[in-house]
């Protein structure tokens, strides 16, 4: 099978193409150059994609003896990715930008320019397993080792581009194998730092950026009463749940911390509120994608942030719209967030969050 290697630079990528040649495909490997003003070197551990993340990615495909390209994506990972995460802020929503690489980069501009030129799949150092069943059509599985698990920010690719998805690493036990096994087969990255936060924020700051590319837009936070308790630079800097980085005037009457409970972007208004206030068990999501065939409702798993926890729900589904009951209530949940259920470690479905609210009050 003619496979192509996503390389990132980075120590997965490298080990999950050296097992991909080792199963006997005829491997390629490519460097994604998403930025237009890359780093020469990369800050501490953040970010990704700065020539030392070429440099490092040519490397390993030397010492795996595979082809080796750069392919230049930075304008279809600006005006997709960039521009998404910006136009999302500014609408009040929290973005995943990972889950939107995977779905407009990795398995959308990657795999399709893959095809065309003749791949059978794309492999790529995500943690997750696929499974294939008698009839040949394919299922999306967690990971081996839970803490790397990297199945919710793939639930967005679908079925179709799974059935061409390679992820050689979905069986490890844990980043310390991975990273012997790189020394052990000389690769240099084995002891490389994860990159970690945003990519293209690459100093961590997303306040920063994001006040560089919108501008400043001064408004009012107040609470649930409406009344005024501090001012606020720019109400897309900030997200449901988030408690730091308020700079509120006035305390709260019983003096607990207060937590962003919403955000109005039309007001240009941050509403804050208690911790008890933030409590949902109701939430709708929409632009579902499938994997399973799915009832009007199924007991599943629910998890809405990357490193959060799977909780026990109903959901009712309605073709591309999806709204789930949790079995308990559950803080801090932000339109703009991604929806992945599960059964088991089996990914059903994905789907975006449009709002969340306790059972019983209106939508």
């Amino acid at each position: 099978m003619r496979v192509l290697a996503a390389l990132s630079g980075g120590v997965d990528s490298a080990v999950a193409a050296a097992r991909a040649v080792d199963a006997g495909h005829d491997v390629v490997g490519v460097h994604m150059a998403l930025s237009r003003n890359r780093d020469q070197f990369r800050t501490g551990s953040r970010g990704c994609c700065s020539i030392e993340d070429a440099g490092d990615a040519r490397r390993a495909a030397d010492v795996l003896g595979i082809p080796y390209y750069v392919w230049d994506l930075s304008e279809r990972f600006e005006s997709t990715v960039v521009a998404d995460f910006l136009a999302e802020y500014e609408a009040g929503r929290t973005p995943n930008p990972c889950v939107r690489c995977n779905e407009h980069i990795k398995f959308e501009a990657l795999l399709d320019k893959a095809v065309a030129l003749g791949f059978d799949a794309v492999c790529t150092g995500h943690y997750a397993r696929v499974e294939e069943r008698a009839d040949g059509t394919r299922a999306l599985h967690r990971a081996r080792d839970l803490a790397k698990d990297q199945s919710y920010v793939l639930a967005v690719m679908g079925p179709r581009r799974l059935a061409r998805a390679l992820f050689p690493l979905g069986d490890v036990a844990s980043k310390d194998e991975t990273r012997a096994e790189a020394a052990a087969r000389g690769l240099s990255v084995s002891a490389k730092p994860d990159s970690y936060d945003i990519c293209f924020v690459a100093d961590g700051d997303t306040q920063g950026f994001l006040r560089e590319r919108l501008g400043s837009r001064p408004g009012e936070v107040v609470d649930a009463a409406g009344t005024v308790v501090g001012e606020h630079d720019g109400a897309y800097a900030f997200t449901v749940g988030q408690r730091r980085g308020l700079h509120l005037g006035r305390p709260a009457p019983d003096g607990r911390p207060r937590y962003v409970l919403a955000i109005e972007p039309v007001a240009n208004r941050v509403v804050v509120g208690t911790a008890d206030e933030l409590a949902v068990d109701v939430v709708a999501a929409d632009r579902a994608v499938w994997f399973e065939e799915v009832g009007p409702s199924v007991r599943c798993q629910v998890q809405v942030r990357a490193h959060g926890s799977a909780l026990p729900a109903l959901a009712r589904v309605r073709d591309e719209r999806v709204e789930v009951e949790l079995d308990a209530p559950l803080r801090g949940v932000a339109p703009g967030q991604s929806l992945v259920l599960y059964d088991g470690t089996r990914v059903l479905g994905q789907a975006t969050v449009t709002a969340a609210r306790r059972a019983g009050v209106p939508a």
